[in-house]
């Protein structure tokens, strides 16, 4: 019989980028839930501090400070979590440069910069997808999540790195649904709008948010909190049949 259940209890989900912002929102929920969030983070004090966060509540965590755009770092963070815990049930592919990105025509984005968002946003995923799919095939299943963003369907102007990145992962999303899913593995990304610890991040002022808000059909500031609900029905066996799909969270800003 199918197993329709929501709940994430017990399963250990990789979280890169899990130290602060959105990310930690996302290690606290899952654990409050009652899975065991690996904190992969590059500031290895942050991830330290979520990770006693939750332990202090009560939970089960892991803190490894990793760097997603080098694979030995990405090796060695999915080696001390099988070896803590025998088992990756979930990647959570979370990490990406986007804060620190002013807003400029693309004629004017240094080629440095477009080379590190590409870096880290989807070349970084790929690595830690590619990481953690040998583990989960031998385990006979498992659930990987990428992070988009509704600003590829929106085709936000201004921030032209950012959005290719986050538009190649959907490609890749989809490429790799096709070929994890006879493993039992099942690979969906998720297109978040700007949530409230991006928009005070990048300095928004109150007409920017207004602006932000007006373009939603549910308007009101997007929170982290919004984005748990669907990340924990992915991670859970109640989405075992869905793969190769990409999920607008953004209170209605983008339809796909």
């Amino acid at each position: 019989m199918t197993d329709t259940s929501a709940s994430v209890e017990g399963r250990v989900v990789m979280i890169t980028g899990a130290g602060q912002g959105i990310g930690r929102a996302y290690a606290l929920s899952f654990a409050a839930a009652g899975a065991i969030p690996v904190i992969a983070e590059i500031d290895g004090a942050k991830a330290d501090a979520v990770a006693a966060e939750i332990t202090a509540a009560g939970g089960q965590a892991l803190s490894i400070q990793t760097d997603v755009t080098d694979p030995a770092s990405v090796k060695a963070a999915v080696a001390a979590t099988l070896d803590r815990f025998g088992q990756i049930d979930v990647l959570i592919n979370n990490a990406a440069i986007f804060v620190t990105l002013g807003r400029q025509p693309f004629w004017e984005i240094d080629l440095e910069e477009w080379r590190a968002v590409m870096d880290v946003n989807i070349t970084g995923c790929f690595i830690c997808a590619s990481a953690v799919s040998g583990p989960m095939r031998e385990a006979g299943g498992g659930r990987i999540i990428n992070i988009s963003s509704s600003t590829v369907p929106q085709g936000i102007p201004g921030f032209t790195h950012y959005v290719t990145s986050k538009s190649a992962l959907i490609g890749m999303t989809r490429c790799m649904a096709r070929e994890l899913g006879d493993a039992n593995i099942a690979v969906n990304a998720v297109l978040p709008g700007m949530i409230e610890t991006e928009i005070e991040n990048v300095g928004r002022n109150d007409a920017g948010r207004a602006a932000v808000i007006g373009h939603q059909s549910i308007q009101r500031q997007q929170e982290p909190m919004d984005m748990v609900g669907t990340l924990l029905f992915l991670s859970s066996p109640a989405s075992g049949f869905m793969t190769g799909q990409s999920l607008c969270v953004d209170g209605g800003a983008a339809f796909i």
